[in-house]
């Protein structure tokens, strides 16, 4: 049923007033009427459920998300370089090259200490082989033999920090002669644990034989 709307004061006749679903969107003060007041009050019309979602799932401008360039992947032959020149590196580290050695190997203090390690045979060189030992010895469970390793270990030990004070003795004296001033900060425990190492696993690798003088 249509219903009709009274006719203003100053309308001229045969001109009726249409419903308000039939005035022009084209006035501004009539549109201003037909917006609800929060839309008003905003001076923009309130987004839709799902505009609002997707416009907070974007990333956000200039963060690290969403300027992160994509990783290209690398082909094999970057691979190959790679490996190859890794083993550069790690060859060049045994022989002992400045550009290849960790920070920890540095430094003519450092190289002194390793030679002289390297030059004599020492009982803690083999401390990793008789470990082993004492591990398959402790999974034994063999009640006589436990009983053997025990005081053993004790032993072991003590020839070990008996070493390291004899290294520690002739550290010193051979840096005060070589190169005194130089600093020997940790360089009493950077002699030791490579006189615990095994002589073909240190690195870098000795470059002086057991008896030489250094």
């Amino acid at each position: 049923m249509r219903v009709f709307r009274r006719r203003n004061a100053g309308a001229t006749d045969g001109t009726a007033q249409d419903s308000p679903g039939a005035q022009s969107p084209d006035d501004p003060a009539d549109a201003k009427q037909a917006r609800p007041a929060a839309e008003a009050a905003k001076g923009r019309p309130t987004p839709k459920r799902s505009e609002a979602e997707r416009r907070r799932r974007q990333p956000i401008a200039g963060s690290r998300a969403g300027s992160r360039a994509p990783a290209t992947p690398r082909t094999p032959e970057d691979k190959a370089r790679a490996k190859s020149e890794r083993a550069r590196k790690y060859e060049a580290m045994r022989r002992g090259e400045t550009w290849a050695l960790n920070p920890r190997d540095r430094g003519p203090a450092r190289a002194l200490a390793r030679d002289y390690v390297d030059s004599k045979r020492r009982i803690s060189e083999y401390y990793m082989y008789v470990l082993v030992v004492l591990i398959v010895v402790v999974f034994l469970r063999a009640k006589a033999v436990q009983a053997i390793a025990t005081p053993f270990i004790l032993v072991l030990v003590a020839v070990v920090i008996l070493d390291a004070q004899v290294i520690r003795r002739g550290l010193r004296r051979l840096m005060a002669e070589r190169l005194p001033g130089e600093s020997t900060r940790g360089l009493t425990w950077y002699a030791v644990f490579r006189a615990l190492q095994i002589r073909r696993f240190r690195l870098p690798a000795p470059r002086v034989q057991p008896g030489a003088k250094i």
